[in-house]
């Protein structure tokens, strides 16, 4: 599975690593069972998230806007505001197998989650 994550400006690990708990806690699913963490290349200079996939152990990609644009986000997004169409279930979307959402995009303070299988 792939978890999509989007930030808002300035998150801290912290901040990631309790979204990342909270998701996983909700929609049942175990960390092992998390194959790596995407997100737009909006986000690759955060330090919170770059330090928080390193504390979680999973490797992060970060996707170019025409990739993310290629997939519907079941959920509006804030992110049109930057020209794109969402950013955690786009991104989890775009490097699943399947191209199917497990967790719906669900906002936990100033980080958003998504899964898809």
């Amino acid at each position: 599975m792939i978890m999509g994550i989007g930030t808002r400006r300035g998150v801290t690990e912290p901040e990631v690593l309790d979204a990342v708990a909270a998701a996983l806690s909700e929609a049942g699913i175990q960390p092992e069972n998390i194959e790596l963490l995407a997100s737009s290349t909006l986000k690759e200079n955060e330090a919170g998230l770059l330090s928080a996939a390193k504390t979680l152990g999973k490797e992060i990609r970060f996707l170019p806007d025409d990739v993310i644009n290629k997939y519907e986000p079941e959920s509006e997004s804030e992110a049109s505001r930057f020209g794109l169409k969402g950013v955690a279930e786009p991104a989890a979307l775009a490097l699943s197998k399947c191209r199917q959402l497990v967790f719906k995009k669900k906002v936990y303070g100033r980080v958003t989650i998504a899964i898809a299988k």
